[in-house]
């Protein structure tokens, strides 16, 4: 299958002032989280990306424009409603310092599964719809431009997370085990017979390695020689 690259938004002024922003709209990304942008970039620069999917939201939106100044040619570049970030409800604007108050805040620690925001989402849905778009996204990249294809999802931190925690087969109790930094790239690639994870929330490094994408087949035993540079 096509290989995915899971790209969390740059900083914002809400992540910066410990605000839950949830789906507000007018969130953008500060100085520091563009030059976070701006390095994934960098690193994705040398990877001919098919396409990068972004979240509908301004900061996904502004991150996914700053990756695909950066590609030599002309991903495509379509918004996906379901890498939307989870729908806080009532929790949304809030701050964590406040929510981490709440009789509701250890059990999004301890057993997510179970969370169902006052007035907004269950996480348990907002992995299944992620799950859904992402495994929709790469068949059909795979379908058009062969299983060598890379491409690249804007997406926000606990979806991100929950995807995560699905391709290596962790229950959404585990998923804040993970750990997903603003900008950082995680790396996926969707075989016939399971999901393999070639990366989790890398902030640096050379991803040229994927310029001729992920060669899928069994697992190595013993776990083999890695991927050929070129």
């Amino acid at each position: 299958m096509a290989t995915v690259i899971l790209v969390r938004h740059g900083r914002t002024t809400a992540n910066a002032t410990g605000l839950l922003a949830g789906r507000a709209l007018g969130v953008s990304l500060d100085q520091t989280g563009r030059d976070q942008a701006a390095l994934t970039g960098e690193r994705l620069a040398a990877v001919p990306v098919v396409a990068v999917v972004s979240s509908p939201l301004e900061r996904c939106r502004q991150t996914a424009s700053i990756i695909l100044d950066r590609q030599a040619g002309t991903p495509f570049a379509p918004v996906d409603p379901d890498l939307n970030e989870c729908d806080y409800g009532q929790w949304q604007g809030r701050k964590l310092s406040e929510l981490a108050t709440e009789d509701l805040w250890p059990v999004v620690q301890s057993q997510p599964s179970a969370v169902v925001f006052p007035g907004g989402e269950s996480m348990a849905a907002m992995q299944a719809r992620s799950v859904a778009a992402i495994r929709r996204h790469d068949a059909a990249f795979e379908a058009e431009f062969g299983p060598g294809a890379v491409w690249v999802a804007v997406s926000h931190g606990d979806v991100i997370k929950s995807i995560l925690a699905d391709a290596l087969g962790m229950h959404l109790d585990l998923f804040q085990r993970l750990n997903v930094s603003p900008a950082s790239a995680s790396i996926i690639n969707y075989s016939a017979s399971r999901p393999s994870v070639y990366a989790t929330n890398t902030e640096a490094g050379d991803l040229e390695w994927l310029s001729n994408g992920i060669r899928s087949g069994d697992a190595p035993v013993g776990g083999g020689a890695g991927q050929k540079t070129a």
